[in-house]
Formats: structure tokens, C-alpha cells, sequence
């Protein structure tokens, strides 16, 4: 859907850019795919090298997270598709952050390795297959819809 206007070729880079932030955070997700799948560390090797960088410098998330927030998505100079792409990047990395707590809280719990290593697999195939599709939706000068998300990120962005 390309309401609000046409995007250029500059917009729709632009877009795709935010979605590193949950792709890195998400790659923390990954440890047992990476183990069983020695190959996906090659596929994700500039993701995971990313997110060394990212986790060696502190309050990084927070930063990244104020500056994206005010610096591009309060900013009405910017293209809406910009700023659209930039908050649900935001808030696709609130949901990551929220099921780590969950994880740590499942964690506690004696006997649950088997669900803990099914919940973090399943979460980092969604996580990717949640940034491929908005990825390719914003190349494509589409909005990414993703339920519930996208209807958030309507609420915020205007």
C-alpha cells in the first residue's frame, strides 16, 4: 500500500535500515540454530559481527532506540514510509525485549531446557522472517503490515 504519496529509490533504503536494530538484537535468539546449522553462521556473519559491536558498547540500545525514536519518527520532515518503517523496526525490538524477560523468567524454572531452546528457535525464525518481509515490502515501496504491529505504528505515526 503506497498511500501518502510515491516513495523514491533514497525512502525505500532508508526504510530498510532500522530493521538491522531487532535483527541484531534477535540474533541472541539463534545460539541453538547456529549450533545445529554450522552454515547459518556464515549467512548471518555480518549480522553476528554487528551484534558484537553492538553488545561491546555500553547503553547502546538505549541510545539507538531514543535517537530512531526522536530523531526520525517525531521528525515530520522525514517521508512518512521513513518514519512508518522506523517504528515498527521500534517496536518489533520492544516485543524481542519482552520475550528475553519472559525467557528469563521460563528460565528459572527446573526441567524446561527442552522449551527454552523451542521458544528461542521459534522466536528467531520469526524475528527473521518479520524483517525479510519488511525488508522486501519497503524495497518494494510497500508498508510492511504486519497485524496488530502496523496498526500501533499507524497510532504513533502520523
Amino acid at each position: 500500500m503506497t498511500w501518502r504519496g510515491s516513495t523514491i529509490a533514497s525512502d525505500r533504503i532508508f526504510a530498510c535500515l532500522p530493521y538491522l536494530l531487532p535483527l541484531v538484537e534477535g540474533v541472541a535468539f539463534g545460539g541453538f540454530l547456529f549450533a545445529q546449522f554450522p552454515i547459518l553462521n556464515i549467512v548471518f556473519l555480518p549480522v553476528l559481527l554487528l551484534s558484537g559491536i553492538y553488545k561491546g558498547i555500553p547503553f547502546a540500545g538505549i541510545i539507538i532506540f531514543f535517537a530512531l525514536f526522536l530523531l526520525v519518527v517525531r521528525n515530520e520532515k522525514i517521508s512518512h514510509f521513513i518514519r512508518f518503517n522506523t517504528m515498527q523496526a521500534i517496536l518489533i525490538d520492544i516485543v524481542i525485549f519482552l520475550c528475553f524477560l519472559l525467557l528469563k523468567a521460563v528460565r528459572s524454572v527446573p526441567g524446561t531446557s527442552f522449551a527454552i531452546q523451542t521458544l528461542e528457535t521459534t522466536l528467531f525464525i520469526g524475528i527473521v522472517a518479520a524483517v525479510v518481509y519488511s525488508v522486501i515490502q519497503s524495497l518494494s515501496g510497500r508498508y510492511a503490515e504486519i497485524p496488530t504491529l502496523s496498526e500501533a505504528v499507524y497510532m504513533q505515526v502520523r
